[in-house]
């Protein structure tokens, strides 16, 4: 970073490269915000993804899960400042890469979980009455009409990993249609929510199968702390579904992340009987597209049944998806606010009223001790004043985002003397990643 230039915007947002075919909706959203979206016609491997950035000034680059957002995607894109994702999961961002450089990375949390939690709840009923089986049967002409390993789910139990916004709206589902419910989360906050509903918490992954007729997976691919949920399941927590009695389902499911087990473990798991039937929506690795080569790790696995990574995709979902995105985008570009942060989530940084407010600075800076107040006093120094700021750290990422309201613009002279008098002031010449003006008119 010691040839480090600070990314410096001023007003809105222009220009949007929008990859992976989010919603057409999109692109309408955009434009009634002042935004052009360009979408190339195939979806770009890192080579072309480079190329197309180097060659084009673009704001703000919109996807969904599968291209990935490198350190060399971000420096051959000197105007970026913001990733925007159509999705939740944020896995395919080099989120400490962006971070350095000052790039905000945003995703949308809510906007699918309907899609998601009606999937589990047909997974569930499909795999307990062996309706697939029972289709390709027919298929083959042959008429095999048994109870033997058919059950109502009424009554069983449901495990659920990871009660974050789907794992808890999946739990309130299966409880309305007669489940019980029994939950592993390792964050305090959920244990406290999932009890308050009246939920059974147990203190590991293993307890789950040990406890549960059936486990389904909600979990993001870290945790609260930045840890990587990789490997979170084992062959020994499958081996747990072997303490069930043998009326049990033991049906696994898998909406979350594709790496939370390894794909071997849970093919053993098929063979030695501890699992009887699994569906996969998520896999280790995943195309980029339906034409890339792919081999799925689960093929000569009969009882894995998968699906192409569709729990989002829906026609209900998508345009949501694309609505929440553009709200997101129009606060950030118009008034600096920030919210949907995958810094940290869950939190708004921007300000409530904007009344007698003309001239705002967002500025991505370091959260090294002295940082803010060199920021202060290097606005004071440009002659600006701070009317009133919304700050955050991101200690994970070294960063705090800042969301200043000044009472008059900074020239571009002012602008670099507050780069060069904060980098001075904590000895840090990457103090500010970057800065952007928005006049409110």
């Amino acid at each position: 970073m010691s040839d480090f230039t600070p990314r410096i915007g001023a007003g809105r947002f222009t220009r949007a490269l929008v990859l992976e075919n989010p919603d057409p909706t999109l692109d309408d959203h955009l434009r009634a915000i002042g935004i052009e979206p360009f979408r190339p016609e195939t979806t770009p491997d890192e080579d072309q993804l480079v190329k197309l950035l180097e060659n084009e000034p673009f704001d703000l680059l919109y996807k969904r899960s599968r291209v990935p957002v490198t350190a060399r995607v971000l420096d051959a894109a000197p105007n970026l400042f913001g990733v925007m994702l159509c999705c939740i999961g944020d896995d395919s961002v080099d989120k400490s890469a962006c971070a350095k450089r000052g790039v905000v990375v945003t995703n949308d949390p809510v906007s699918n979980a309907r899609s998601v939690v009606e999937m589990v709840v047909g997974e569930l009923i499909s795999l307990s009455r062996r309706l697939f089986e029972a289709s390709d049967e027919l298929n083959r002409s042959t008429w095999h009409k048994s109870q033997k390993r058919r059950y109502e789910i009424q009554g069983k139990t449901l495990g659920v990993f990871g009660l974050g916004n789907i794992g808890k709206q999946v739990a309130q589902v299966c409880e309305a249609l007669g489940m019980n419910i029994v939950f592993y989360d390792n964050r305090e906050v959920a244990r406290e929510v999932g009890e308050t509903m009246g939920w059974r918490y147990v203190p590991s992954t293993r307890d789950l199968f040990v406890n549960c007729d059936y486990v389904t997976c909600h979990v993001s691919a870290f945790d609260y702390r930045g840890r990587s949920n990789e490997g979170s399941i084992t062959l020994d927590d499958f081996a747990g579904f072997a303490e069930r009695p043998e009326t049990s389902p033991r049906i696994f499911l898998n909406l979350a992340r594709g790496n939370i087990y390894a794909s071997d473990d849970l093919n053993a798991a098929i063979e030695k009987g501890y699992v009887t039937r699994a569906m996969v929506d998520v896999y280790p690795t995943e195309p980029r597209g339906s034409d890339d080569a792919w081999t799925n790790p689960y093929a000569n696995t009969p009882e894995i049944y998968g699906t192409p990574h569709i729990g989002a995709a829906t026609l209900e979902a998508q345009p949501r998806i694309a609505r929440h995105v553009a709200g997101t985008t129009r606060k950030l570009s118009r008034y600096g606010t920030l919210r949907n942060c995958v810094y940290a989530p869950r939190h708004i940084i921007g300000f409530d009223t904007l009344e007698g407010i003309e001239h705002i600075l967002t500025v991505v800076h370091s959260n090294k001790r002295g940082t803010k107040k060199a920021l202060a006093d290097a606005l004071y120094n440009a002659g600006a004043s701070n009317l009133e700021s919304e700050h955050r750290d991101f200690p994970e990422y070294g960063i705090a985002y800042e969301c200043v309201a000044i009472d008059k613009p900074l020239n571009d002279d002012e602008l670099q003397g507050l780069i060069r008098e904060a980098a001075a002031i904590i000895g840090d010449p990457c103090a500010i990643r970057s800065l952007r003006q928005i006049h409110l008119d």
